[in-house]
């Protein structure tokens, strides 16, 4: 297996890398949560108290990961905390260099974006929606909380109506989102647990994706994994390389900051770079 460390040899696995991606024949992009957080996506430190240094005052909480699990005593503090989220991260935020480089790598090949992602930040630097499969949701959508229906709706508005109106860690309860269909409370489309909506868009999305997969079986298709950890391996990396493994014309690319790895079956076939997401792709380009 071939892995960098920052500074050390890295122009050469760049460079092949680039021979890669040019003679693949598809590439189809895994992305995890270290690409945003290399664009600047991060949920702790001095973003997280920038937006929540009261929430964290009072809840003792230190990041927005486990604000968004928290037991707020009240919808209206449930919303008041995630609008902001919400908000910071995905409406009126920058793609992230990160992606905008990306995109620059791949615009003319034949492409498809599997993620795990869902602060919308590939369509904000120019991907192709109907490129894109968004398995674990979307932060610009909302659902029933039950639910009822198999069906999501867009946020933004209700979203920016909760920013500007909300005082002391609470939303006005006049603008608490109910369910159209059976007026329980909505809640946000995020693969957390068997509660999750898969509407239309989203199975759209998944056909999409099986027929690239199958349109490409077989010939030279560029795995590019990039900042997919341990969370959830079963959506990208462990289906990644059993693809690589079955077709001897398939390679594998991994950059990631600590896990930049791939099973000795497929390491001839496989370039790992161990190190920054943004930096890796500015040599790449």
């Amino acid at each position: 297996m071939e892995t960098y460390l920052s500074g050390r040899n890295s122009g050469g696995h760049a460079e092949k890398l680039k021979d890669w991606l040019a003679e693949a024949e598809a590439v189809i992009v895994g992305a995890g949560a270290g690409l945003s957080t290399s664009a600047g996506f991060t949920y702790s430190g001095e973003r997280f108290t920038e937006n929540f240094a009261d929430f964290e005052k009072r809840f003792g909480f230190h990041d927005m990961y486990s604000g968004g699990f928290y037991p707020f005593p009240s919808l209206e503090m449930f919303w008041a905390y995630w609008s902001r989220m919400i908000y910071v991260n995905r409406y009126d935020q920058p793609a992230g260099k990160p992606y905008e480089d990306l995109l620059r790598l791949v615009r003319d090949k034949n492409c498809f974006v599997l993620t795990t992602n869902v602060d919308h930040r590939f369509q904000t630097a120019g991907f192709d929606k109907a490129r894109l499969f968004y398995t674990q949701g979307d932060y610009g959508l909302f659902q029933c909380s039950v639910p009822c229906h198999q069906k999501t709706y867009d946020n933004e508005t209700a979203v920016r109506a909760m920013l500007a109106e909300q005082k002391d860690m609470k939303i006005p309860s006049e603008l608490i989102p109910l369910c159209p269909v059976c007026g329980k409370p909505m809640t946000t489309n995020l693969r957390a647990d068997n509660t999750f909506v898969e509407d239309e868009g989203w199975h759209a999305a998944s056909a999409r994706y099986d027929a690239f997969i199958g349109e490409n079986e077989g010939k030279k298709v560029l795995y590019f994994e990039l900042g997919v950890g341990m969370n959830t391996p079963g959506i990208i990396k462990y289906p990644f390389w059993q693809r690589v493994y079955r077709n001897p014309k398939a390679r594998y690319a991994c950059i990631n900051l600590e896990m930049a790895y791939a099973p000795a079956e497929i390491e001839s076939r496989s370039v790992c770079i161990a190190g920054d997401i943004g930096q890796a792709l500015e040599k790449l380009l």
